[in-house]
Formats: structure tokens, C-alpha cells, sequence
């Protein structure tokens, strides 16, 4: 491996969405040559990338093209050819997280054996085919379906809640979870270096849009016992051990109402639910896997003031070019750092930005928070 030394180091992303796009400015402070891969010209990475190539991160000639004369390459998003990135990885490129890694995340019924061959805590399931398969389970319903592959940000996911339900199922292969009597939807962002060093963030407590299946809100810190904070960083840092990961994880748990802790989901790469740590933490999400992935010391994940996160999504019955209602009004506040990540197109449920609110007091982050909800939309 070619080590970080000097500005001749060149890291490539594979994905140019706002995640690529927050994780620009730490390696501009590091001084980074940045290549980006992304099918949309416009996305949020292409304004603000000098080496920003257009085609899909999907495609093995593609991907293999791109990062054949890089040092290293990341991801900001799952949904990549991971052959290409095993072959890249074979000729002396760096790739992290490791393509074997990104390979089993990808499939959500490995996720799944992963947990279950390695004693971490999750919901109980079954792997079918087709919705044929799934009929022989109707005695377990109602149950969540997952698309063992191609699923995210609320998408692949069906509750089927009867036998009535089986003709809007999902006819490939899936994951069925016993449904999950949960109180809380937590996360915890951990970080690996390629020498072993191990770093968590504080739990974060999520609230879901019903509708999108999306992040409306997140807090820090939770509203949880010190002894769940504790069992939950545990968990998360079992399964970055025993993945041997490098890079950032971000793992996804259900609290259930009896005090169980179940992982969820695993993303492996800066997420959503880490968008907080930029204001409120020492060291952000972003720079923490940027060091992850050089293989530097991590920094540290102290929370500065509690915080709250409110996503920013494109207003129901408004498609097309973005306009902002309530910018200063929002930015008047005190502690309200406004993120927008460039999107020209708005839609519907779309991620075109998100708020951050710190406060000494988390209840006046909540009220603010409140404030910017009601205020701030985006339309057309």
C-alpha cells in the first residue's frame, strides 16, 4: 500500500452524492487529489470535484478503469461492482472498505448469516426466492420482506401483514424478519484503521418519516440508560472487530420494548446518521473515515453540546428546479447550521439537505429544531 505522505496521493470515490460530497472538505484540509465516479453530471460532487468522472459505478470496465492509477478508493455508497474492486485490489489498489466486505453488506441475507454465525444480536429470519416461497410462511405474518439486494433509503422494504398482502410482495430474492415489538430505532458510528484502532461515536436516537421510510430526526444523546449506551457501543464495535473493516460502519439497532438490543442494518461508509458530528463533535464522521482509511491515528468522537439533525426533504407536489423558503429565517437562530447539498431537481422525499442545531440544552435544540421544520421548505 502506497501510505498518505505527500500530495501526490490519490484517493478515488466511487459515488458523488452529498455524502462524497461532505467527505471533499477533509481531504481538501488534507491536501487529498480527489477522482470522483458518478453516472449524474449533476450531482452534488460534480460542482465542487476537479477530477469528477461521469459513468456508472456499476460497471466493471468502468470502475476498473477509474481506479487503476489511484492509490486508493472508497465508497459513499454501497451499490458498486465489487469484482472490478477485488481485481483493483489484486494489482496493489487500496480499496476500503474491502470489496469482500462490501460484497456481504450488499446482500442483506449475508448481513444477516453474518450476524447469526457470529452470536450478535438480531431479529429472527428466513431467506426465500420468490413470493411463491413466501406464502409457505404465513403463519409468521405480519412480517417485514427486505430485497436481499438493491434496498435503501426505504426502499425494498414491505410489511406484509396478511395473506392479503402477498400480491404487492416482492417476487426476488428476500430477507423475512419476524416483526420487531421496538421503542427506539439507535445507531452507532464506528470507526477502524488499517492498524486495528478502534473509535465510537455516541448513540444517536433516529425518528423515521412514516411515510418515506426515512430519517425525519435524530438526537444525541439518546434518551436511553447508561447501561443501553453502553451495550449498544459494545455490539457495534463487536461487529467492526469481527468484520476487521477499515473505514467507517455505521450500525443500525432496534431497541425493543423489553430492553433487547437487535442489529438492524450495517452501512459501511459515512451515513446519514453521522451528518450531526460535523458541528457537534470534535473530529466529523467525514475526517474520522478519511483517517480510517489512510490508516492515521482516529480522532476523537467527544460530543461538544447535545444535537439534533432534522433531514431536509423536497416538498410533496413540487418537481422540478429547487427553491429555498425560510433561509434566514432559519439561519437567524443561534446554533443552526444549514447543510444544502447542491441538488438542482427537486422531488418529492428526496435528500436535498439536512439542519444541524446544537444547544447547551437538548430540549432548546428541540424547539429550534421544531422552529426549522415548520419553517424551512424546499419546492418548486
Amino acid at each position: 500500500m502506497k501510505t498518505f505522505n505527500s500530495s501526490n496521493f490519490k484517493l478515488g470515490i466511487l459515488g458523488g452524492g452529498q455524502l462524497g460530497k461532505m467527505l471533499l472538505q477533509p481531504a481538501m484540509n488534507y491536501g487529498v487529489d480527489v477522482s470522483i465516479l458518478d453516472p449524474d453530471p449533476a450531482s452534488p460532487c460534480s460542482y465542487f470535484c476537479k477530477n469528477f468522472h461521469l459513468g456508472s459505478f456499476n460497471d466493471y470496465n468502468t470502475v476498473y478503469n477509474f481506479g487503476r492509477n489511484l492509490d486508493l478508493i472508497t465508497i459513499e455508497i454501497e451499490n458498486v461492482n465489487v469484482e472490478a474492486l477485488k481485481r483493483l485490489e489484486s494489482e496493489g489498489v487500496t480499496v476500503y472498505p474491502q470489496p469482500h466486505i462490501i460484497e456481504l453488506i450488499q446482500d442483506k441475507g449475508l448481513q444477516k448469516d453474518f450476524y447469526k454465525n457470529n452470536g450478535i444480536p438480531t431479529s429472527p429470519y428466513a431467506k426465500i426466492q420468490n413470493r411463491e416461497e413466501l406464502k409457505l410462511y404465513a403463519e409468521k405474518f405480519p412480517a417485514m420482506q427486505k430485497l436481499r439486494k438493491a434496498g435503501y433509503d426505504g426502499r425494498g422494504v414491505f410489511k406484509v401483514k396478511s395473506v392479503d398482502d402477498l400480491p404487492k410482495s416482492f417476487n426476488d430474492p428476500s430477507i423475512l424478519e419476524d416483526l420487531v415489538d421496538f421503542d427506539k430505532e439507535l445507531a452507532v458510528l464506528v470507526a477502524r484503521n488499517a492498524s486495528g484502532e478502534i473509535r465510537a461515536f455516541d448513540v444517536v436516537e433516529m425518528e423515521f418519516d412514516p411515510q418515506a421510510n426515512l430519517v425525519d430526526i435524530l438526537f444525541t444523546p439518546a434518551k436511553i440508560e447508561t447501561e443501553i449506551e453502553k451495550r449498544a457501543k459494545e455490539i457495534a464495535i463487536d461487529v467492526v472487530e469481527k468484520l476487521k473493516i477499515v473505514g467507517l460502519l455505521a450500525v443500525e439497532l432496534f431497541l425493543t420494548k423489553s430492553g433487547e438490543l437487535l442489529v438492524n442494518e450495517l452501512a459501511p461508509r459515512p451515513h446519514n446518521s453521522g451528518h450531526h458530528t460535523i458541528e457537534a463533535c470534535i473530529t466529523s464522521q467525514y475526517e474520522q473515515h478519511l483517517r480510517a482509511i489512510l490508516n492515521l491515528p482516529l480522532g476523537s468522537t467527544e460530543l461538544l453540546q447535545p444535537a439534533v439533525m432534522v433531514n431536509l426533504l423536497g416538498e410533496k407536489n413540487f418537481v422540478g428546479e429547487a427553491k429555498y423558503i425560510g433561509v434566514n429565517e432559519i439561519t437567524r437562530l443561534d446554533g443552526v447550521y444549514l447543510h444544502l447539498y447542491g441538488k438542482k431537481i427537486t422531488k418529492p422525499m428526496r435528500k436535498m439537505g439536512h439542519v444541524t442545531i446544537i444547544d447547551h440544552n437538548l430540549d432548546n435544540a428541540f424547539e429550534k429544531a421544531k422552529f426549522v421544520k415548520d419553517t424551512f421548505k424546499i419546492q418548486a
